[in-house]
């Protein structure tokens, strides 16, 4: 009987034992989580803050094809980079440069090129990375629409990426480069204002825009089927500018500006009736300048 009464004792004091064990456990526990609901709030990670946008820029490179070069604004088929929307020094247009920079010589580079389409937009940032801009403003696009015929306009898809790859090379170079990117015009709207203009059809028939020029007395199906193509194909250029600029947080498209602007034959050169004016420089000007320097 004593032996078992001994038995009896241990078991009892074991399982207290044990019970004991398990409660300071427990206790540990609720000690460790209670900290944990309790961290004070300046020792847990902050998501990281959304880069400002600076509505004032002390530099601007811009990169993009004939439209940002001036062509034909000046003089017959020949580049005219001091009326240029972005770094032009005349002032009847008010270049970007002249409105936003307090030294526009020293600080403004136009990397653009008469005839650029999207898949040399890469190498032109490539150039402008090595200038270090604050701000870089593209416009290109015109020229994959206009083409020798329209089974020859860039595919979309083609256009995107090249345009993505451009952004991720100066993302990569320079994080904290701010982009302004303009649509790509409407090039239906600038046919059916020059073709008014016997002159400025005479230098189309030199192969301006093709796609969209040729012909340009021509309204029958075939004729209409093929500036409709072109028009549908500018506009998916501009969806596909909108959806990669939309994924930096520095990059900022125009909405649509551009190609909404219902350009006249006063915007539009006296010589081709087709590319930007004087007057219609100051006007690309003038729509940069109010999506930049607006607060968001």
């Amino acid at each position: 009987m004593r032996d078992e009464s001994r038995l009896a004792h241990r078991g009892a004091r074991r399982k207290r034992a044990v019970a004991a064990v398990v409660a300071l456990v427990l206790a540990g526990l609720a000690v460790v989580t209670g900290c944990d609901k309790q961290r004070p709030a300046a020792d847990r990670p902050r998501p990281r803050p959304a880069p400002m946008w600076d509505t004032s820029p002390r530099s601007i490179a811009a990169v993009g094809d004939s439209i940002t070069r001036g062509f034909d604004a000046c003089g017959v088929l020949i580049d005219c980079p001091q009326v240029s929307w972005v770094t032009g020094t005349d002032p009847k247009v008010r270049s970007l440069a002249q409105r936003l920079l307090k030294r526009p010589e020293r600080g403004s580079w136009n990397l653009a090129r008469s005839r650029a389409r999207m898949a040399d937009l890469p190498g032109q940032v490539d150039a402008a990375v090595r200038k270090r801009p604050e701000l870089v403003t593209v416009m290109a696009g015109a020229n994959d629409a206009c083409r020798p015929s329209t089974a020859q306009m860039t595919p979309v898809g083609a256009f995107r990426e090249s345009f993505a790859q451009a952004l991720r090379k100066l993302r990569r170079a320079l994080p904290k480069t701010q982009v302004y990117v303009a649509s790509v015009p409407d090039l239906k709207r600038l046919w059916s204002e020059g073709r008014r203009n016997e002159l400025g059809k005479q230098v189309w028939r030199l192969g301006i825009c093709a796609s969209m020029l040729s012909d340009p007395d021509a309204v029958d199906q075939a004729a209409t089927d093929r500036r409709q193509r072109v028009y549908d194909r500018v506009v998916a250029y501009n969806a596909a500018l909108k959806e990669v600029c939309a994924q930096d947080r520095l990059c900022r498209y125009d909405g649509g500006q551009v190609f909404a602007y219902r350009f006249t034959g006063a915007q539009l050169s006296p010589w081709d009736w087709f590319h930007p004016s004087v007057d219609g420089q100051r006007r690309l000007a003038e729509l940069a300048f109010r999506r930049i320097t607006a607060k968001s």
